[in-house]
């Protein structure tokens, strides 16, 4: 902690993040004892306006939460799951798996198409009524440790400061706010579990953390194209059998359908570009036609945790824990984890209640962590542990092949005949230099069906004040240059889905640009950056995204 003289603020529970973990905590913090005091903070300018996810909902962990959520008028779960829908798609054609194939665990009927960002606004009115604090805009940047080790609360970001660092005439100091126990709900690679578990070495013994980029558009489509409660997910063309991801189409309410797509961040091409692959998937014959005559109306791209029972790191630290998808709670092959992040959400607020009860603070609520893989999430990621770690190492075919029949042994029998697979590399480490591969030859967008990236960001409603420090800090520029730059050729500027990164020559020599007002907060440069060069820290609270109905 800096310094500077900051006003400060003190609470039972201090929670950062406004996703479903930390809403369903705030919620089960004041359901067991509405006597704590509880603050949410969010780095964007409302609750839900950087939630992005694909998503369908299993809502385990919504009926646990709020029962009689059903008998609500204005509950955003309106759309339920009517027909699932397995595809392999090769350059031309499609081929459909039979549902009866799929382990019962991929089966959707029951689940809710939605979005992720009003559940989220729907979850934070519940805890607003309980007397929960939610302050949106405020990014939390620091923590701040007692004189033990212990942390005992954070620090929200400063405004006004100017690009060369110096205060700028609206200057205002970030403010301490102080909790008994604080829970770390920030999303996939959040900035400050980063650093916990850098500190605490909550991942040792643990297998590297392991990601993927999801990409999204939201389009409303002709009434005839239109089939409420339709989920397709897809895998293949176009990416090669040796690289990992694949795609979907979520039909909602109102000729809205969402369409995604995930490139597994273990990829090898360094030429790869996960945002111009979304745009060839959705020229596929099996896919096209959707769209043909609709209009696209948001974009967006957030990373994903796909490393699962494997790679989640120890849970609690002193003063605290880690919750949803900074454990990393997803389980791949479904693609869910916000039922697992409410679950999270709530074992932690239970934990931590009984604590505060009993006269605890600032210590290790050691329950949660030895609790978990016996609970419902537990057993949601075990059986489909080596999904991931089948799918790298044999690629497609035989790895999406194999890790259904592991699901199955799981499902009838409770055990795998792989045993429990390892991950090997990180998602940095993977990437090989640029002479080991050929460049990718990408058709250019029509403006109709595909689209650039600038375009795209612009529908995600992002904006930076520019004058401020930028908040993508490299640590070496001429490690940058001489490696990524000149070993890898540059893949910063096909990995990121917001045009932030640009290699510009400059008088024969090649120059690294950051673009950091086009950042749409996706995290994927801090985790695929070969030489883990780049860091991203949370900017000016408020900024970013603005996503309405993603």
């Amino acid at each position: 902690m800096s310094e500077i003289e900051r006003e400060s603020m003190e609470f039972d529970v201090v929670i950062v993040g406004a996703g479903p973990a930390g809403l369903a905590a705030a919620i089960r913090l004041k359901q067991v004892n509405p006597e704590l005091s509880v603050v949410v903070l969010e780095k964007g300018a409302e609750v839900g306006a950087h939630i992005l996810s694909g998503a369908v909902v299993d809502p385990i962990g919504i009926d646990k939460l709020l029962p009689d959520w059903r008998e609500e008028a204005d509950h955003p779960f309106k759309t339920p799951v009517t027909d699932d829908h397995f595809l392999v798609l090769g350059p031309a054609g499609s081929v459909r798996l039979p549902n009866v194939l799929m382990p019962p665990l991929m089966n959707n009927h029951g689940n809710y198409i939605v979005s992720l960002g009003n559940v989220c606004r729907w979850l934070a009115g519940h805890a607003e009524a309980l007397g929960v604090e939610i302050y949106p805009g405020f990014a939390a940047v620091d923590l701040i440790y007692n004189d033990e080790g212990a942390v005992t609360g954070v620090v929200t970001g400063d405004m006004g400061i100017e690009r060369d660092g110096s205060h700028g005439p609206n200057y205002a100091p970030g403010m301490a706010l102080l909790g008994k126990y604080v829970l770390i709900g920030e999303g996939a690679r959040g900035s400050l579990a980063k650093k916990l578990i850098a500190k605490y070495k909550l991942d040792e013994g643990r297998e590297p953390g392991k990601f993927g980029i999801g990409l999204k558009e939201l389009w409303q489509v002709a009434p005839e194209k239109h089939k409420p409660g339709l989920v397709q997910h897809s895998f293949g063309w176009p990416l090669d059998m040796k690289t990992g991801g694949g795609s979907f189409l979520y039909h909602l309410e109102d000729n809205l359908v969402a369409v995604g797509f995930v490139v597994h961040l273990n990829y090898k091409n360094p030429y790869l570009s996960p945002f111009e692959e979304f745009q060839r998937f959705k020229t596929h014959p099996a896919i096209r036609g959707t769209f043909e005559g609709g209009k696209r109306i948001s974009y967006g791209a957030r990373a994903i945790t796909e490393g699962g029972w494997q790679s989640v790191p120890k849970l609690t630290f002193p003063g605290g824990a880690l919750m949803g998808c900074s454990a990393g709670f997803v389980n791949v092959p479904r693609i869910k984890g916000s039922h697992n992040a409410v679950l999270s959400g709530m074992q932690a607020a239970e934990h931590v209640a009984k604590a505060i009860v009993a006269g605890r603070s600032h210590d290790e609520i050691v329950e949660y962590e030895n609790e978990w893989r016996s609970t419902a999430i537990g057993k949601d990621l075990k059986k489909v542990r080596n999904v991931k770690p089948l799918w790298s190492k044999l690629g497609t075919l035989a790895g999406v092949g194999l890790g259904g029949l592991d699901m199955w042994t799981n499902t009838l029998f409770g055990f795998s005949l792989f045993g429990t697979l390892k991950h090997g590399k990180t998602d940095a480490a993977s990437l090989e230099p640029a002479a080991k591969h050929k460049k990718i030859a990408y058709p250019k967008p029509d403006g109709v069906l595909t689209f650039d990236r600038l375009s795209s960001v612009f529908l995600s409603n992002t904006n930076h004040e520019e004058n401020q420090p930028i908040h993508l800090q490299v640590k070496d520029l001429g490690l940058q240059k001489r490696s990524e730059h000149d070993v890898f050729a540059g893949p910063s500027s096909r990995y990121c889905p917001a045009g932030v990164y640009e290699w510009v020559e400059e008088g024969g020599d090649a120059k690294f640009v950051i673009n950091a007002q086009n950042c749409v907060h996706c995290k994927t440069c801090d985790i695929k950056d070969p030489n883990q060069n780049i860091n991203w820290v949370p900017p000016q609270g408020g900024e970013g995204p603005v996503y309405p109905n993603m």
